[in-house]
């Protein structure tokens, strides 16, 4: 069990991870609002005791380009890049968990779906309580839907995610670059390569001023994720770990390993470790204000298309990532698919150096995020945020993430059950209640539609605390 919660823990932190690219922005905005209905124009409104926000169902229909910037095709790239990250490398583990003949993937196909349509419905929640409240980020549309008092739980949690995030990140670059020196005859520890690297790329990285230069790097990653998925396909239907005669059998790091379990076993307790896994590797929230309010003409239908989209396309690449690593290594798959493959697999190490240099330059684009988000909860005054004080928390956070990257393994509960918690908390929990919040300060004016959705979004949020429930009992039982 301890190997399942080690890998929750390494699933929800990298799943978290690819969405964070962007700083997080946590800073609260100026009123908590009622909504009401103008009789002459229609109007569903936020009213605040302090300046009225008003926002008509019209006005959310029309969208209006003079408030976003990037086209839908534009958008919905960069949102299937935020969605599919390093963790879905994760996932074949995940269907290992459960079963060990190759037919165990067509369900884990079935719930990647499932997840994932759950998750995008929720993105698209979000959206939709900015639409309402003119919120501009997630903690902005908590202020505004459910109340000022308590926006620091979102908070909170976006920031321990972006935490968890860079700490993964780190724990895969160390484990991926000791590979990738000792394949190059260069014997170096775990440790050593991943102080080195932190040292020598990473904080000088992380000490940028301007962070928009490594922004077309962040491109690398989805490249790096395509490219790995075909060298999977490839390796899968080309027998090279195919037992009992793989050309890459030999020096693979774990043999495939096959037995009796199929898709039955999906109805077996160990299924939910893969629901756990999926519940935050979806997740891209934090950014769905963003998404919204940036989108060019962003009606709702437009913002829909987007997530519809986008979630549609992560789906698909989830599922054939889970099911070729699967396949290809059975019950042996590993948290870190790559990690079975050959270190003389030439096509695999040429993945592996396309995720290893797509993470050295998104790195510190999620490490701000989460310096920000830190420097928001602790209400640190903009006048204080010098150069130097900057760099000594740069420091300090990188030297905690370091050392708990290869010294603190222990911590795989903390992490198992934040995760579990926290990621859950994101994707299911928060979005239905900001979303029924909403609806209810509508009162009587609120259509019929979305008084009844909030049946829905409530199933969501039962969903989602049942999920995290599970993981955490996971993690403690663990």
């Amino acid at each position: 069990m301890k190997s399942c919660t080690k890998l929750l823990f390494v699933t929800v932190a990298l799943a978290s991870a690819s969405c964070c690219e962007s700083k997080a922005a946590f800073k609260p905005q100026t009123s908590l609002a009622s909504i009401h209905k103008d009789k002459n124009e229609g109007l569903h409104s936020f009213k605040s005791s302090r300046k009225p926000t008003l926002k008509s169902i019209q006005q959310i229909q029309r969208g209006g380009a003079e408030s976003g910037k990037s086209s839908l095709s534009t958008a919905m790239f960069n949102l299937v890049k935020g969605i599919v990250g390093v963790g879905v490398l994760s996932l074949p583990a995940g269907i290992a968990a459960f079963g060990d003949a190759q037919s165990a993937a067509w369900p884990a196909v079935a719930l990647i779906a499932i997840m994932g349509s759950f998750s995008g419905y929720n993105f698209s929640l979000i959206g939709r309580v900015c639409a309402y409240t003119g919120a501009s980020s997630y903690s902005n549309a908590w202020e505004k839907s459910v109340g000022e008092k308590s926006a620091w739980i979102p908070a909170l949690a976006c920031s321990s995610k972006t935490f968890l995030a860079v700490l993964a990140y780190s724990m895969v670059l160390a484990e991926t670059f000791q590979g990738i020196v000792n394949a190059m005859g260069i014997n170096s520890s775990r440790s050593q390569t991943l102080t080195a690297l932190t040292v020598t790329v990473l904080y000088p990285l992380c000490r940028m001023k301007n962070l928009a230069s490594l922004a077309p790097f962040s491109i690398l990653g989805i490249i790096g994720m395509a490219l790995t998925v075909v060298v999977m396909a490839i390796r899968f239907f080309d027998g090279s770990y195919a037992m009992p005669v793989g050309k890459f059998l030999g020096s693979a790091g774990h043999l495939p390993e096959f037995g009796s379990k199929g898709a039955a076993a999906a109805l077996s307790p160990n299924a939910f470790i893969l629901v756990c896994m999926l519940s935050t590797a979806f997740m891209a929230h934090f950014n769905a204000p963003k998404f919204y309010n940036e989108l060019e003409n962003n009606t709702i239908a437009r913002f829909n298309t987007l997530v519809g989209v986008s979630f549609g396309v992560a789906i698909a690449f989830f599922a054939s990532a889970a099911s070729l690593g699967f396949a290809t290594f059975g019950k042996a798959s590993q948290g870190f698919i790559l990690s079975n493959y050959s270190s003389k697999d030439g096509l695999i190490g040429i993945s592996r150096i396309a995720v290893a240099f797509s993470l050295i330059f998104t790195y510190p684009l999620v490490f701000v995020g989460c310096r920000d988000g830190f420097l928001s909860l602790l209400k640190v005054p903009k006048e204080k945020q010098t150069d130097a004080y900057l760099n000594k928390l740069t420091i300090g956070l990188l030297t905690i993430i370091t050392i708990a990257a290869f010294n603190l393994k222990d911590l795989s509960f903390l992490m198992a059950f934040g995760g579990a918690t926290l990621g859950n908390g994101l994707i299911y929990v928060f979005p239905a209640m900001m979303f029924n919040s909403v609806v209810k300060k509508m009162g009587d004016s609120a259509p019929a539609a979305l008084k009844n959705e909030t049946y829905f979004a409530t199933f969501s949020m039962v969903l989602g605390l049942t999920v995290g429930v599970i993981g955490a009992t996971m993690a403690i039982k663990s």
